[in-house]
């Protein structure tokens, strides 16, 4: 791994973050704030950038200034850049986007002045010429280089959607997309390649993600340009969750607060990344043992059918009530296992239960593990310790959160900021069924990661399968969690 690799992923670690922010000012723009009462622009624009650098160097991967917009400012444009490149922390990233691409000698002195004269971390670069192009920055092996692959701009299908032949696989394969090849050929010439792939063609950011499994992706075009997070993310993310780099300028730079719009991105980023890991873990099938829980949870009568009135007051034809599995200490046992096989994936210190309905779970979840319990207290004792949080704990500690049901995520979410608040770090929610209405997603978006034993569906499924549920009933069930959000349970 390049030093250029392993300085962002330390970044990315530290920060929790793949944001990279764009700092590409652009005079016509310049908020009013920092103009005002400077008559000199260079000074002006050096006060945007630093503020952004300022405010957002705890919260990003790496920083991305645009040479152009330097360079357009002739030789005070390049002070201000040398300037901001002096306030970036040395410890985050700077990519240089300038997308160079020459021969010979050409190449060579392009590289130097970004390496050697500017010190950035990286560069982007055109593949137009070729590998002799590349090959005086890929020389630089502590460097990262960029090769464009499939830009954000409106015409970027003119050339890089050309369908051609490659005569080397000319009689195995049919005809491939120009962008295609560039990121198969490209992801070969160096260890330090990465490749630019616009977040405004998710299609096309999956299809190069199939030929370069493996290579890191710079994606610009989320915010002023449109780019879909939630897909770009879905097609570019590696297994391991990491693999994209996520650009963002103007929607930051541009705004009021450039730290709150710094960490509304990441925050979302980190959401999508949650909810994908998550979706991974889930097992593909649902083992022997698991399929004769939810069987046994139905012959309880924790999941009913029928025709149900809720709180809300709406008709539900399914009701969910895990509380009675303290009726049936053996089938509670054998839940708090499921739960434990989860647990075992993750790393925590302690567990704590949802009050009050989780409680028993969570306790036969202790027991099962040998992990601490504690648990917030819906309300503070107004005598004895007047304890929030019932249990031995300290803080710093990390804490996967238990609950029986997620419907909205709203009571785990309320669990995790009261124990956020008392300094506990949590991450993690471990629980039994999924109703599948959006709470895995909610949880996500809280910086929560949920692992689920039972979605709803695939109960359903095993109640079909085994005789307990006949098919109509099963179709009115989805139909109605589909478009009801009230809780069944």
């Amino acid at each position: 791994m390049s030093d250029f690799f392993a300085k962002l992923e330390a970044a990315i670690q530290r920060n929790n973050s793949l944001l990279c922010i764009g700092l590409d000012p652009n005079p016509d723009q310049l908020p009013e704030r920092y103009r005002r009462g400077e008559s000199d622009a260079s000074r002006a624009i050096l006060a945007w950038n630093q503020a952004i650098i300022e405010q957002t160097k705890d919260i990003v991967c790496c920083y991305k200034p645009n040479i152009a917009f330097y360079e357009a400012l002739g030789a005070p444009g390049m002070a201000v850049l040398r300037q901001t490149l002096a306030l970036i922390p040395a410890d985050i990233p700077v990519i240089l986007d300038a997308k160079r691409g020459d021969i010979g000698s050409t190449a060579s002195a392009y590289a130097r002045a970004c390496f050697h004269d500017l010190g950035v971390d990286a560069v982007t670069l055109s593949p137009y010429l070729g590998r002799d192009s590349i090959d005086a920055f890929a020389a630089y092996q502590d460097k990262g280089l960029f090769v464009l692959c499939h830009t954000s701009n409106p015409s970027a299908s003119e050339f890089q959607e050309l369908e051609i032949a490659d005569w080397r696989t000319l009689d195995r394969e049919p005809n491939q997309p120009l962008y295609i090849h560039v990121a198969r050929a490209a992801a070969g010439w160096a260890p330090n390649i990465a490749l630019v792939v616009g977040a405004t063609y998710p299609e096309a950011i999956a299809a190069v993600r199939s030929a370069a499994p493996e290579t890191w992706f710079l994606v610009p075009g989320i915010g002023a340009q449109g780019g879909e997070l939630e897909r770009t993310l879905a097609a570019g993310l590696r297994k391991d969750g990491l693999g994209l780099i996520i650009s963002a300028s103007r929607s930051i730079a541009l705004a009021a607060d450039h730290r709150a719009a710094a960490l509304e991105m990441r925050d979302a980023i980190n959401g999508v990344r949650q909810l994908a890991a998550a979706q991974a873990a889930a097992p593909a099938e649902l083992s022997p043992a698991l399929r004769q829980l939810i069987i046994e949870l139905a012959d309880l009568g924790a999941v009913k059918f029928g025709a149900f009135t809720l709180v809300s007051g709406v008709q539900s034809p399914i009701y969910i009530d895990l509380r009675v599995l303290v009726s049936r200490p053996a089938l509670l046992a054998r839940a708090a296992e499921a739960y434990v096989a989860l647990l075992d994936t993750i790393d925590c210190d302690r567990i704590a239960g949802v009050p009050y309905a989780a409680l028993p779970i969570g306790t036969a979840v202790a027991i099962a593990s040998d992990k601490p319990l504690i648990y917030p207290r819906k309300e503070i004792k107004e005598h004895g310790l007047g304890k929030l949080i019932e249990g031995v704990w300290q803080a710093g500690e990390r804490v996967a959160i238990i609950e029986d049901l997620i419907t909205s995520g709203g009571s785990t979410i309320k669990t995790a900021e009261q124990l956020r608040g008392a300094g506990l770090v949590v991450e993690h929610a471990i629980v039994l069924i999924d109703r599948e209405q959006g709470g895995v997603a909610n949880l996500a978006q809280a910086g929560i990661t949920a692992h689920t034993v039972f979605k709803l569906s695939s109960m359903l499924d095993v109640l079909v399968e085994s005789g307990r549920l006949d098919g109509a009933k099963r179709t009115e069930v989805l139909e109605f969690l589909g478009a009801k959000g009230e809780g069944v349970g």
